[in-house]
Order: C-alpha cells, then structure tokens, then sequence
C-alpha cells in the first residue's frame, strides 16, 4: 500500500529517512547503523534509494570540461572510472573498470548533441581512455588534456629509477654518497632548504645520471607556463632531444612518450587545464573507502561515491529534513 509519508520501496518514513540521509554525510554507515540499531543492509537501501531520487532528478548533464580518472576500488587491481565536471567538482558517472568500455558507456548517455559540448576532457595517458575520447568527440586532438602532475610523476619515477641503479654501482666502488637521498631528489629545487640544495649539487658531482635526469625534471616543470601552443611545442621537443642525447634507458622511455602525447600536453597549457578536480575527488574516495573499511559491494561503492560526491538531491519528496 503507498502511503503519503513513505517511499513506496521503504520500510521506513521519510522524516526518518531524511534524519538518517543527514547522518550519513557526517558519519560512516557503521557509525549510523549502530546508533539506530539498522541493519546494514536497511542502511545501504535508505543510501540506494537516495541516490537514486537523486539520479532520476538530475537535470540533463551537458557538461563543457570533463576529467577522467581511475580509483581502485579493492587491492586485487579491480577498479572503477570516475567522471568529473571540471567546474563544478562533482562527480557525473561512475563506471566499472578502467577499460575503453567504462569511458564509452558515459558518451553513450550523454548522446551525439551533449558530447558535442564536450571543450576540455582531463586525463592521463591512459589507453582506453584516449581511445574512447576518440571515438566519441570531434577535433579530439583539441580537446584531451594531459595531467601535468602524471606527466611530473613520469619524471619523477625515472629519477628514482635511476637513483636506485646509480647508488648500487657506486655502492660496488665504495662510494654511498646516494644513500639516504630519495626523498631530496624527487622534490623541487625550490622547495629544498639551502643546506640541502648544497648538498645535492655535492652529490651531483659523483651521481651524475641521476643528477641530470634530475635536472631534466626540474626544466619540464617549467614549461607548463607558456601560453603560444607553437613556443611550447618548441620546448618541449628541446627537452626530448636533450634527453635523448643523455642515452639513459628510463629518460628516454620518459621522452618517448612525451613525443607520443605531445599534443595533449599542449592543449593542457593552452587550456590551463589539470585534472586536479578529478585528482581532489579521487583522494576523497578512497577517504570514504577507508571509513568504511572498504566496499565489498560494487554497487554500494557506486552509491557512496554518488551520494557524497555526486552533488544530487538526495531527500524524499517531501524534503522535510532538517540538519541536525
């Protein structure tokens, strides 16, 4: 029987369920559960129809500037693929998986006329991704956007590739002055203490490979500030050549691949565009994945992501609730 204060699917009325919504934004679902003797699964089905109150009442998304990014969703490498409105620093779809399927279902419910709004997608240098962006968006080499911290981070790993063999062979010659300096060589020179950078450019003098890998890394994350997409393209190729004459394995894999994606880090500078607003919310995901001490559910993961990053409006019709 539908009654006037109740979902037609809830055991329970909307008062209560407005009360125990408000709950959930401020405390974990164990934390809830317990201090209203709900089950966890009555607490996930009061999370599942509000999401999908909310999902049904969202107006037609036709977002501008998009990120795309992968979060994991448990440790045996199983994950999902979260979109983002860049502006708006809300999740627009969660899918699983982080394959060419995950990034195309999201296309395929915008439909031809929504993704053809599509200005600016944010991504790393994932595959299926680019693939997907392809498929689905005209002038697509306009449009995708390279991450500078995943291209910094590209760096940064091979510095400390090179580190760790370097400090080995000098390590066989009785040499340890690497020992020790991980963490000194993958920050930035600015933000090195002045004893520290004297002490690097001492090390510099023995380590040369990883001193110059080094170097590379510091130049890269200068050319983020240009504004002509023909002068960027300029220096960039500079630094790929520079590295290349280096002749160090995990440098030139680094460069290569920066040859291979040039053209979105071009439109990344032009665009003044980071996939940061995709990065901020992946971070709060796993927050909430760690307050709940994981999601063995797909599903309820989804839900959660939804409910707390989804921007929706999640109360019943009556929309009684009031914040405690």
């Amino acid at each position: 029987m539908v009654v006037p204060w109740a979902d037609a699917y809830s055991r329970f009325t909307e008062r209560f369920e407005c009360r125990v919504i408000d709950w959930l934004k401020e405390a974990s679902l164990a934390a809830v559960a317990r201090n209203t003797g709900l089950s966890w699964d009555e607490m996930a089905g009061i999370q599942e129809r509000a999401v999908r109150r909310g999902l049904e009442r969202r107006e037609a998304i036709c977002p501008e500037r998009i990120g795309v990014d992968e979060t994991s969703f448990q440790k045996r490498h199983e994950y999902v693929t979260i979109v983002t409105d860049l502006d708006g620093s809300k999740v627009l779809n969660v899918a699983d998986g982080r394959g060419k399927a995950s990034l195309d279902g999201f296309f395929d419910s915008l439909g031809p006329e929504r993704t053809s709004s599509i200005r600016v997608i944010a991504m790393d240098m994932h595959a299926p991704y680019i693939y997907s962006a392809a498929d689905y968006l005209d002038d697509v080499c306009d449009k995708i956007c390279f991450d500078r911290f995943h291209v910094a981070q590209m760096f940064s790993k091979a510095v400390d590739r090179v580190r760790r063999a370097e400090s080995k062979r000098l390590a066989s010659q009785g040499e340890n002055c690497l020992k020790g300096t991980r963490y000194m060589w993958l920050k930035a020179v600015k933000d090195l203490p002045r004893k520290l950078r004297h002490e690097l450019s001492t090390i510099a003098a023995t380590a040369t490979s990883v001193a110059q890998v080094w170097a590379i890394k510091e130049i890269a994350a200068k050319l983020w500030n240009y504004k002509s997409k023909t002068w960027a393209r300029k220096a960039w190729i500079q630094l790929c050549k520079m590295a290349f004459q280096l002749f160090i394995p995990a440098l030139d894999r680094v460069a290569q691949t920066i040859v291979n994606h040039l053209f979105g880090i071009e439109n990344a500078i032009v665009h003044q565009t980071s996939n940061a607003a995709s990065e901020s919310i992946n971070s709060r995901v796993q927050a909430l994945k760690r307050r709940a001490n994981g999601y063995r559910n797909r599903e309820r993961f989804r839900n959660a992501i939804y409910f707390h990053l989804g921007g929706l409006d999640l109360y019943p019709r009556t929309s009684i609730h009031t914040n405690p």
